[in-house]
């Protein structure tokens, strides 16, 4: 008994992570192009 509410507490908690994943993306995809715009690696890399 006490597995399957493990197994089951395991599967709620990802099932939420992957929601609130997928719910910013657009936002996480915009937040990398502006990084790319801005030159955020180039000036990581400059010596």
């Amino acid at each position: 008994m006490a597995r399957r509410l493990l197994i089951a507490q395991a599967l709620v908690a990802g099932a939420v992570t992957l929601g609130i994943l997928v719910k910013e993306f657009p936002g996480l995809v915009r937040e990398v192009r502006i990084w790319r715009m801005v030159g955020f690696r180039s000036r990581a890399a400059r010596p």
